[in-house]
């Protein structure tokens, strides 16, 4: 399916408000301490932005592991985003599928905290290749 510009612009512009928006909840989540929670929130934080930036570059991928693929071939190969940031991508997508997914582990404030302000970061660079 083909998008007009406008619609394009309009659905590349409501991921990134998701973006922050789930990042916010990611935050509040931690002050209650449910880690698994939070880091699933974080990587979706991250996913929206990533898919924002994906479609806006006319990429459209049908799973997660098609994101972290097309992204990595087209963003990360190329330069445009470090190999540490893809890193940090795929170690969310690990954290969020343990965390949903693995029965009897929970994820650890230790483990999962630090990863709030590089979430931060990690959109605040992609947005940035947005307004380039």
């Amino acid at each position: 399916m083909s998008l007009s510009d406008e619609e394009r612009d309009a659905i590349v512009y409501y991921r990134i408000q998701k973006a922050n928006e789930t990042l916010k909840e990611a935050e509040g989540i931690a002050q209650l301490g449910f880690w698994n929670a939070v880091a699933n929130r974080l990587y979706y934080a991250c996913y929206y932005v990533t898919t924002a930036l994906l479609i806006y570059n006319g990429h459209t991928a049908q799973t997660h592991s098609g994101v972290i693929r097309l992204f990595g071939l087209n963003f990360v190969v190329t330069g445009k985003v470090s190999r540490e940031q893809s890193k940090f991508y795929s170690k969310l997508f690990e954290l969020r599928q343990t965390g949903d997914y693995d029965d009897l582990y929970y994820l650890t404030e230790e483990e999962v905290q630090p990863l709030i302000k590089a979430a931060f970061t990690y959109i605040k660079e992609i947005e940035m290749l947005l307004k380039k």
